[in-house]
């Protein structure tokens, strides 16, 4: 989230320019020193070009690979047609979700944090903030509802079918999509998440930065809704699988090895092993963006908005990072994704390939 605050350091020793604005309706008269910000300009830049450069490159490489990356899960899971089931309709629409933040949230966030200046108005400001939120926790329920999938495919596989449908597959992305938008739009428009902040309209006045601070209330809201339930959801979610995996293992290695069940029971071993890691990684690697990101806005407004604006930034990428990883996870790990974009890169031009299998013979999909 594009979560920023105004430099507290003013050079005294130059001329001021003092802007009076009348702020709160119990003072008649409020000057403060508006002179670091030329009356709504961007201040001087304290990075040198090749900071700036090696910024822009490093953000742009990650820009890259959230557009690219999610891309190639979009078209994977949307032009085969084996792979059009209903949790991978999740994992589609995760995709989606981390590929409009690479194209339409980050570039912008990029251009924010390295100038040290937003140049695109406060109105479009407003509109960014409101799309990156919506968006980043957007992201996280997918996460969480992929977990819960996960939980029936590992626990109950005999029920997964019947359990998990197309129709639960709709409802779960109604609220995936609509519980952040409704969250996102309607704390940025009505700007509650800044009432009782003294002093918030005159930085939104003097800065040339889009401001967004979170007061006491507003900020455990967020952390609560956007990171610690379903936090504790997946966690939950992953001590279970791995508890239920390593009772699979235990039940098959007490089972004789003979020539019917040695290679089942080694199957069935791969998976839950493999199950384990790759759930391991997606809690290991959304724990590791994002709670950096929700813990600073947590604590920021009991820390007076001491942290500076640097803090935020570095945060709020490692934040976006998580969308960025996402899809090499799953080329990483899902045969499926290789095999689709071996297809599409091979195949391009010869028709029907979108019919290729993309599993062994004879074995049915799994997600995991």
């Amino acid at each position: 989230y594009p979560f920023s605050r105004e430099h507290n350091d003013i050079n005294h020793d130059k001329p001021r320019t003092i802007m009076k604005i009348m702020a709160f309706p119990n003072v008649s008269k409020l000057w403060i020193d508006c002179f670091e910000f030329g009356n709504g300009s961007c201040p001087e830049t304290f990075r040198s070009p090749g900071i700036q450069g090696a910024m822009y490159l490093f953000m742009t490489g990650a820009i890259f690979i959230t557009i690219f990356g999610n891309l190639a899960i979009i078209i994977s899971i949307s032009y085969f047609k084996e792979l059009h089931s209903p949790t991978n309709f999740l994992i589609l629409s995760m995709a989606v979700t981390d590929f409009l933040l690479g194209f339409t949230i980050m570039p912008y966030s990029m251009v924010r944090s390295v100038e040290n200046c937003w140049y695109f108005g406060i109105a479009l400001c407003k509109i960014h903030y409101s799309f990156d939120l919506m968006l980043c926790v957007t992201s996280i329920f997918h996460l969480c509802s992929i977990a819960v999938d996960c939980f029936y495919a590992i626990c109950y596989p005999l029920h997964f079918s019947n359990k998990i449908t197309i129709s639960v597959i709709k409802r779960k992305l109604a609220v995936c999509w609509s519980v952040p938008a409704a969250f996102a739009f309607g704390v940025s428009f009505s700007e509650v998440y800044a009432s009782r902040i003294e002093g918030y309209q005159i930085l939104v006045a003097c800065s040339s930065l889009c401001h967004t601070m979170f007061n006491k209330l507003w900020g455990t809201v967020l952390f609560t809704v956007g990171f610690f339930t379903p936090g504790c959801v997946m966690l939950g979610i992953y001590v279970k699988n791995f508890l239920v995996a390593k009772q699979h293992a235990s039940v098959m290695s007490s089972i004789p090895e003979n020539a019917n069940h040695e290679k089942p029971n080694q199957l069935s071993k791969n998976k839950d092993r493999k199950a384990a890691k790759t759930l391991s990684i997606v809690m290991g690697v959304f724990l590791i963006c994002w709670f950096p990101c929700f813990i600073i806005v947590l604590i920021d407004p009991f820390l007076n908005f001491s942290p500076p604006t640097l803090l935020f930034d570095a945060l709020t990428w490692c934040g976006y990072f998580n969308s960025t990883c996402n899809p090499l996870i799953y080329v990483f790990f899902y045969p499926w994704v290789q095999k689709a974009l071996r297809y599409i890169l091979d195949k391009i031009f010869q028709t029907h390939f979108n019919t290729a299998s993309l599993f062994p013979e004879n074995q049915k999909y799994v997600w995991l």
